[in-house]
């Protein structure tokens, strides 16, 4: 029996603390266990094929290049997850491995995905699945979220300061006058646990210092309804139906095939630079 089955994904009490607070912990399995190790195991083998140089934090959109992941991203399970916050016509946006190692995994500058697809997405409503293959705790860079700054402050669109790449996993950071730090709340999570969040919501993450790798898989979606603006992308990005019908007038790639070319364009286009 899929869990789905076993229990609602979420109530709307549930629902109604996501849309004010913009995210919600979910601390229960999101896949059957045997589907979560095999998802496990297919990260470590995308893991071992990362080229010299590349780092583990930067594994994004693996979705273009191991269609097999759709297994997971479009498991009934998970998309029950997002059906009850975005309605039962869903779309996915986008998926990102964002994994620290041990040792010297990169911060996450404190942010706003929104920012990064200003023009390509309206109305800027995307709901983020953050599926834990690791324990993610405060000791390993677990991700932190200011809450009810979807819909406060730059509502989406703060200013941003340069900040050092080097230590961390992309080069802007918030300005500090545009957030409150000291209403972060870590999001500590075992594995196949998750949470959800609003793609407008101010979150970042701690370097990982640990002896204990943190790796996460988001998921990025959308209700059908919402206009992707294909050619802001410039090539180098597509989405994809997950469940339903379109109602945005939307194209909508093959979950079945690979995107080698989609992947060369992205090499100059740095805009989707959005990790946790």
């Amino acid at each position: 029996m899929s869990t789905t089955e076993a229990r609602p994904r979420l109530t709307p009490d549930e629902v109604a603390q996501y849309n004010r607070e913009g995210y919600f912990v979910y601390r229960h399995p999101v896949l059957a266990a045997d589907k979560f190790d095999r998802l496990r195991d297919y990260f470590d083998k995308i893991l071992g094929e990362l080229g010299e140089g590349e780092r583990p934090e930067a594994m994004d959109v693996p979705h273009f290049m191991y269609p097999e992941l759709f297994e997971w991203a479009f498991d009934e399970d998970v998309l029950a997850l997002v059906e009850p916050i975005l309605g039962p016509d869903l779309a996915l946006f986008s998926t990102h491995f964002i994994c620290k190692p041990k040792g010297n995994g990169k911060r996450v500058p404190w942010h706003e995905d929104s920012f990064y697809w200003k023009g390509q997405i309206e109305p800027m409503e995307v709901c983020t699945i953050w599926l834990a293959l690791d324990p993610s705790t405060t000791e390993n860079g677990c991700m932190y979220v200011i809450p009810k700054t979807h819909v406060t402050g730059k509502m989406g669109f703060s200013d941003y300061d340069d900040v050092d790449p080097s230590k961390n996993v992309f080069a802007t950071e918030i300005k500090a006058v545009q957030r409150d730090d000291s209403a972060k709340v870590a999001i500590e999570l075992e594995p196949n646990q998750c949470s959800l969040h609003d793609g407008r919501i101010i979150h970042g993450s701690e370097a990982n210092l640990s002896d204990k790798r943190r790796c996460g898989w988001t998921l990025r979606f959308t209700s059908t309804a919402v206009k992707y603006h294909d050619e802001q992308f410039h090539g180098a990005h597509q989405v994809y139906l997950a469940q339903g019908v379109d109602r945005g007038g939307n194209k909508y790639a093959d979950p079945t095939k690979r995107y080698p070319e989609v992947m060369k364009a992205r090499g100059a286009v740095s805009r989707y630079r959005n990790a946790h």
